[in-house]
């Protein structure tokens, strides 16, 4: 006696789910310019590793007890390999009902984030569905309505303090789907094919009354700026590549140390071009990308949210091989000051690493909390302290290179400043209070009114403050540990690497404050 029929009947129902939502619906899919749910995790995966979990999930009708149509779920979940390093990953079926959750087993998707959980592997989630609870026909259907829950959420939040949480907005993402796209460490998104949003275009025009297209409330032009996207990029080949960079900075789970790899980049190296890179008119911004390319390993750098909080650079990078965080201010933009969304910017990513025990290089050429009624009216104060908050709360080693400015409350927070000053100074450094520009008409105002040439008494007040200006005289007063030549800054922080990594599995574990998306 055999089990084979048994077996036979098993294939059978594997073969009709791999055909998702039948050959119609997919060439529709595809005919949108997109990849189906099985075509993203075969590009995504190292090859032949994907090992799939309730394949033949799905809605069975039957006919004198034998199977007469099968319809498999719209979630497929399993494990893979991703630069030869284990994953979980689900993937929306939108070829089934559209993604939606009232077309799938729900119990799969609370599945992979178990899986997630339990198994402390990093959980790669490819969006491309609605929202939670299908429509209001339920109550046509049911007779009844119910209290909302969003599913396996409990294990969404308690995985951003675990393992790596990776999300891809790869179509129209509504609701819950559009939360599970935010719920993560790293969200991505792609030009024309996604729009993400809380409610779609037809509940906005019925809600508020906004006439509005997918692409004009929810796509990229949209996202590109908003924080709730990390990434925006222009292919799903170019999305799987940017996620297979994040996560080649990250370990599998709190519990790892960073991977690091065999160094390509001389540690010695030395670019001349830093010695003059910034401008001696303190006026004059200047490009911080190409200053940061000069002192990373070449090759390595991997910017986060590029176009939301502007005035502040975030991103992963390596260090004679080894995976740091970094923050740099961009003074191109708002001058670098600390806005709402560049304070936001910072708490997320520095909690982010603190959550993965990566080390943080901190570029600072910080004016300050941006001024204004504007910035007044946004709770700026509020925001830029709850950045300053996350600074200090980190236990991993953290470093900073004063490239120039350090002004008021928001430079003075780039740093522990009552821990050990692990930091340098380049001779550009220019700090205090206030600067002199702005600082001396405020200071002096009275006796600029009262001056029968008040231009002339600016004039001399000026001067002579620009004598004591230099940050050597800072250094003589111990008040900066030390200032260097621009183009040690390399090989001093490749020193500092092997420092930080020699200590950082004593902060194995998960962090004291779990990370929020």
């Amino acid at each position: 006696m055999s089990w084979q029929p048994e077996i036979d009947e098993l294939r059978e129902k594997e073969q009709l789910a791999y055909e998702m939502g039948g050959k119609e619906n997919v060439e529709k899919h595809r005919s949108r310019g997109k990849l189906t749910a099985r075509e993203r995790i075969d590009r995504l995966l190292d090859d032949g590793s994907f090992h799939e979990k309730g394949t033949i999930a799905g809605k069975t009708t039957y006919k004198d007890g034998k199977p007469v149509d099968f319809k498999p779920a719209n979630f497929l979940l399993g494990t893979g390999k991703i630069e030869d390093r284990k994953v979980v990953i689900g993937a929306d079926d939108f070829t089934v009902r559209g993604g939606a959750a009232d077309g799938a087993i729900i119990g799969k998707q609370i599945y992979s984030e178990q899986m997630a959980h339990d198994l402390q592997l990093p959980i790669v989630r490819l969006v491309d569905g609605t929202g939670g609870g299908g429509s209001v026909k339920f109550l046509d259907t049911e007779e009844r309505t119910y209290v909302p829950v969003n599913p396996a959420w409990d294990y969404v939040v308690k995985n951003m303090g675990r393992v790596p949480v990776v999300a891809a907005c790869l179509g129209s993402v509504a609701g819950l789907g559009a939360a599970r796209v935010a719920a993560s460490h790293f969200s991505i998104m792609v030009e024309e094919i996604s729009q993400l949003f809380v409610a779609g275009p037809q509940i906005v025009n019925y809600g508020v009354g906004q006439h509005l297209t997918k692409e004009e409330l929810g796509g990229a032009q949209v996202h590109r700026s908003s924080g709730a996207i990390d990434n925006v990029v222009k292919s799903e080949e170019e999305a799987f590549a940017h996620i297979r960079k994040f996560l080649s900075y990250l370990p599998s789970n709190v519990w790892q140390l960073p991977p690091t790899s065999s160094a390509t980049d001389d540690r010695n190296r030395k670019e001349e071009a830093l010695i003059s890179v910034i401008p001696k008119n303190r006026r004059r911004p200047y490009k911080i990308r190409p200053i940061l390319e000069m002192i990373f390993d070449q090759g390595t750098i991997f910017e986060m949210g590029r176009y939301y909080g502007g005035g502040t650079v975030t991103g992963f990078a390596r260090l004679d091989g080894h995976p740091v965080g970094f923050l740099a201010n961009d003074p191109f933009v708002g001058g670098g000051g600390l806005t709402v969304e560049s304070s936001e910017k910072i708490e997320r990513f520095v909690d982010l690493c603190e959550t993965f025990h990566l080390p943080i290089v901190n570029f600072v050429d910080q004016p300050g909390l941006v001024i204004g009624m504007q910035a007044e009216k946004k709770g700026t104060i509020r925001k830029g302290v709850r950045a300053i908050a996350a600074i200090y709360q980190v236990t991993v080693p953290m470093i900073e290179i004063i490239l120039r400015r350090v002004f008021g409350v928001g430079g003075a927070g780039m740093i522990n400043g009552h821990g050990l000053h692990l930091r340098y100074a380049w001779p550009s450094g220019d700090w205090g209070s206030l600067p002199i520009e702005g600082g001396i008409q405020v200071a002096y105002r009275r006796e600029l009114e009262a001056s029968e040439n008040p231009q002339a008494l600016l004039d001399e007040l000026t001067t002579r403050m620009e004598g004591v200006r230099s940050p050597l005289r800072t250094a003589e007063a111990f008040g900066i540990e030390e200032i260097i030549d621009p183009r040690d800054t390399r090989p001093l922080l490749c020193e500092w690497i092997d420092d930080a990594y020699a200590i950082l599995p004593q902060h194995l574990g998960t962090s004291s404050h779990t990370m929020r998306p």
